[in-house]
């Protein structure tokens, strides 16, 4: 096989379980020989219809909830990128040769997701493994007589009982969700109290935005922070990456934010605010690998001193283009080492009409991509539109890098017009 390329398309058709490939909006987009055999449906019944318009819920089964279930997992996958087992799931299918007449259909599916260049799902794995025959087996037995009809009890009851589990695994999965669904939405309105609204400095522009993840808890562990300095025309602008999620992250985001905007205004230079709000995260439990960096922006002498903490470095667009970014002082994630030690910071020039932006890795990582591949991206979409204002900017780089159903980690992004 060294010599051939291998006809991956035979592969699938070939391939000895029910596998289908769904698009983004849950319609099919193909589907092999075993899918079409188990399913009792031609291809040309499938290929371009939606999941639910070739397959919905048996209307005479008041309690179905075999679409809701299937369609909830779907869109989990779309969400989050990550494969799902079901629990075994009850779907009758109609008839294709006999419309109004549903057969008693017992599945077990696993979705999982496909990857475009771009790090998004363009497509789902849709594998199913029909279990019905299994469970009609231990209802029947061994056949006639007193054992046989001993046995046909018990595997009724066998069935009954696995059926139930399984109901009962797919109600706590969902009472789960649902719980997670309501910290996310608590976590998110501390996040959003918690972080300064986007104003200017001064009467300097800038621009915050702040995303976070979808259909994940991966939220609430960014942060950014803008504030005037302390003699002369200066504003220190930070941005920071907590690891965790939900309230906790929320929470230790929260204080290292108010640690570091304390620290700044009475701090000699950036590199000395980051070495007090080292010393407070190791006693902040959840402040463990959290990231952040600092720049003070000197106005009157168009000079940016940095110093970063593990954190993505700073971009800054010349206005004749050029992009640096600011990756001269650059040290381990806060709390990092058990013996602090001085951290470094380093300065840049600029012209007036220059724009820093800094940023969280939500913006510039993808899976499978090296992150250099989004800091380049990043630098491109900054460097075309750096004649926008920084509202418009901000606006079209996130509109650019996340991907169009949203990222999988949260994002701040801080722009500023110098």
């Amino acid at each position: 096989m060294n010599d051939r390329a291998i006809d991956y398309t035979a592969v699938f058709q070939a391939l000895p379980g029910a596998v289908a490939l769904l698009t983004p909006e849950l319609a099919y987009a193909d589907a092999n020989r075993e899918f079409l055999r188990v399913s009792g449906r031609r291809r040309e019944q499938l290929i371009g219809r939606h999941v639910f318009e070739v397959f919905p819920d048996n209307p005479a089964d008041g309690a179905a909830s075999g679409m809701r279930n299937l369609e909830a997992s779907l869109r989990r996958v779309l969400a989050t990128g990550e494969r799902e087992a079901m629990a075994l799931q009850r779907y009758d299918v109609e008839s294709s040769e006999r419309p109004g007449e549903w057969d008693e259909r017992y599945w077990s599916p696993v979705n999982a997701p496909v990857y475009g260049p771009d790090g998004t799902v363009v497509l789902i794995v849709h594998r199913v493994e029909e279990v019905t025959e299994l469970i009609r087996a231990r209802g029947r037995g061994r056949g006639p007589g007193g054992d046989g009809a001993r046995a046909g009890s018990r595997g009724r009851v066998l069935e009954a009982e696995l059926y139930t589990r399984a109901r009962e695994l797919q109600e706590l999965n969902e009472r789960l969700r649902l719980a997670h669904a309501r910290e996310r939405e608590v976590a998110l309105a501390l996040q959003e109290a918690m972080l300064p609204a986007g104003r200017q400095v001064g009467h300097h522009r800038a621009a915050v935005r702040y995303r976070p993840a979808v259909g994940a808890l991966n939220v609430c562990g960014d942060w950014y922070d803008l504030v005037d300095l302390v003699g002369g025309n200066r504003i220190g602008v930070s941005v920071g990456d907590v690891v965790g999620h939900g309230l906790e992250a929320a929470g230790v985001m929260g204080q290292l934010r108010s640690a570091l905007s304390a620290a700044s205004r009475v701090a000699a230079g950036p590199a000395e605010a980051l070495n007090v709000l080292g010393r407070y995260a190791h006693v902040v439990d959840g402040a463990e690998s959290a990231t952040a960096v600092t720049t003070f922006i000197d106005f009157d002498h168009h000079i940016i001193t940095y110093s970063s903490a593990g954190h993505p470095p700073p971009v800054l667009v010349h206005t004749d283009g050029r992009v640096e970014f600011l990756d001269r002082a650059t040290d381990p994630p806060l709390d990092a080492r058990p013996t602090p030690v001085p951290r470094p910071q380093a300065r840049t020039a600029y012209d007036s009409g220059a724009t820093l932006a800094l940023y969280t890795d939500g913006l510039v990582e993808r899976r499978r991509e090296d992150i250099d591949t989004g800091l380049a991206r990043l630098a491109d979409a900054l460097a075309r539109h750096r004649e926008a204002d920084p509202e418009t900017l901000a606006d079209a780089v996130l509109l650019e890098l996340l991907p169009p159903g949203g990222a999988t980690d949260d994002t701040a992004l801080v722009i500023v017009r110098l």
